[in-house]
């Protein structure tokens, strides 16, 4: 008969972690990753990790997902049984609203317990592995775009061939240079997409996004706040570049009302936006029904989060535009895993060992808390 197991103490730390640089968006700057990393420990000796990765202009703060885990969320799951992930999930949203990075970070953490317990990574507790690998994204997002240049070089040397550009933090001339100098120096060696980070204003919008025709992009990530979606859906009528929403998609109801309304050709998937593993998924499906792409998308997150989300990757049935986990390898200067994060080739490879797949770093760990939380 299998071990039971009851969770025992819960541990809630806000970390933060320097970068290299900073980087540029239509809806502010970032210098420095702030998280929060849940920890949840069974009677049977397992610990399970979790990472919550707001931010402040797109979904909330460090502190409040930290004091909502601390306060409303683990105290809820103490003596709980880790295997109820549902019921324990419909029990956080109960308890509190909102918050989606907490609850993802709840759940990854009792997955991680699961598959350590079943000795079997998260993605077969999701469904199975789709794919072993999942090409990477990089985000160029420098204001010194002559940096942001030698970074492509050294990024395309190590075998990534998908970039991001950052655009809507200058003028539209500076993202028009952007794009020239990348087609000019790589010619069809990259696959480039832009990202506005909700930046434009609809009236502004659709003369410069017509501007962006002729280079070729994967997708238009974003361009207009995302109540608007009358605007969303328009771009996406007549324009030829495939239109990517991400703010306006956040959980399966806003799924179901943008793919009605045909707002994008492609979602882009993030656990944090949807609170979860499963709740991404949900997103996904609704996609796949209405014909719309996903791509796996992140916040500002360490290697815990990262994980998280390429066995979400690894669990998708259709995934063809690659993910961004790029923050633990390419932007943080230092991640808090004992091994670093597996980007290898340009592509990042899904994680095979039990639960998460990754071990943390301590004192990696410890060094970078600003704050903890113990629960029990």
């Amino acid at each position: 008969m299998a071990q039971s197991h009851k969770i025992h103490t819960g541990r809630v730390r806000i970390v933060e972690l320097p970068v290299t640089e900073v980087h540029s968006h239509g809806s502010g700057d970032v210098g420095s990753i702030k998280t929060v990393i849940v920890e949840l420990t069974t009677d049977t000796g397992i610990t399970g990790w979790g990472e919550a990765s707001p931010w402040p202009v797109f979904t909330g703060t460090a502190e409040g997902n930290a004091n909502a885990l601390s306060r409303y969320i683990i105290p809820a799951t103490i003596g709980a049984n880790p295997f109820d992930v549902e019921v324990l999930l419909e029990q956080a949203e109960k308890n509190v609203v909102h918050y989606p990075e907490a609850k993802a970070a709840l759940e990854t953490a009792l997955l991680d317990i699961m598959g350590k317990a079943l000795g079997i990574p998260i993605h077969d507790l999701l469904g199975g592995c789709h794919r072993d690998q999942v090409r990477l994204s990089f985000s160029l997002a420098n204001p010194d775009f002559e940096e942001d240049i030698a970074k492509a070089e050294r990024l395309h040397g190590d075998g990534v061939e998908i970039f991001k550009l950052k655009t809507g933090f200058k003028d539209h001339a500076f993202d028009l240079m952007r794009l020239q100098r990348l087609r000019d120096r790589f010619q069809d060696r990259l696959d480039l997409r832009i990202d506005f980070n909700q930046g434009m204003t609809a009236h502004e919008a659709l003369p410069r996004l017509r501007d962006f025709e002729s280079f070729r992009l994967s997708f238009i990530e974003q361009p207009v706040p995302r109540d608007n979606l009358e605007a969303m859906a328009h771009f996406t009528d007549v324009l030829t570049t495939p239109i990517m929403a991400d703010e306006s998609v956040f959980n399966s109801r806003e799924a179901f009302i943008g793919a009605q309304m045909r707002i994008a050709d492609i979602f882009s998937l993030k656990i944090m936006k949807s609170g979860g593993l499963r709740r991404a998924l949900n997103v996904a499906a609704i996609a796949r029904s209405a014909g719309i792409g996903v791509y796996g998308g992140c916040m500002f997150e360490t290697g815990i989060a990262h994980a998280a989300g390429a066995h979400l990757m690894a669990a998708l049935p259709e995934l063809n535009l690659g993910c961004e986990f790029y923050m633990a390898t390419y932007y943080l200067t230092e991640d808090i895993l004992t091994e670093p994060f597996p980007v290898r080739n340009g592509y990042v490879h899904v994680p095979s060992g039990p639960g998460l797949g990754v071990d943390v770093d301590l004192a990696r760990l410890e060094k970078h808390t600003v704050q903890t939380l113990q629960v029990h």
